[in-house]
Order: structure tokens, then sequence, then C-alpha cells
């Protein structure tokens, strides 16, 4: 692992866990904490293009169900989705 690889992870679990709402902080920095050990450049680069996207944005995407989820971050969505407990299909709520 190059020393680039490490600092981005640790900037990006710093940013995961530090969002500015306690319930995104919850659900990325656990995210984060579980998977950054694996992401290799082109799975960082993924999560820190998501991590640049608003709060409000995710948590539609997340937990309302509201918005379409932009194709780029679709997996990423049903990833995050998958390691809370919710199904891809459930709408309507946030149930940890």
């Amino acid at each position: 692992m190059t020393d680039d690889l490490q600092m981005r992870r640790r900037r990006a679990a710093y940013r995961a866990s530090h969002r500015g709402t306690k319930e995104m902080d919850f659900v990325l920095g656990r995210y984060a904490e579980a998977h950054l050990a694996g992401m290799d450049e082109a799975d960082m680069a993924d999560f820190e293009n998501f991590l640049a996207q608003p709060d409000p944005v995710i948590t539609e995407w997340f937990a309302l169900g509201s918005a379409p989820v932009e194709p780029e971050f679709a997996a990423l969505i049903a990833a995050l989705r998958e390691f809370h407990g919710l199904s891809h299909d459930e709408a309507g709520g946030l149930t940890i």
C-alpha cells in the first residue's frame, strides 16, 4: 500500500464520520470503518467523489428514496443500504 493511498483512506475516514449531521456521521462513518482498508485506488476515488456530495442529497438517496440515485453512486448506495440492513427496494425511512 502506498503512503498516498493510506493518507487518502485516513482523510476519507475522517470526512465520512465528520459530515455535519449525526445521521450521516453514523451511516458513512461505520461503513468507512468497515470497508476503507479493502478499497483500491479506483474504489477510493469513487468513495471520495461520493463524500463530496451534500448530506441532504445522500440522505435522500440512502434513506428516503425520494430522489433518483445518480448512476455513478447506485452501487455504493446499495452497498450502504445492505451494510446497514436495509433492503435495496425499501423506501421511506432509515431503520438501523
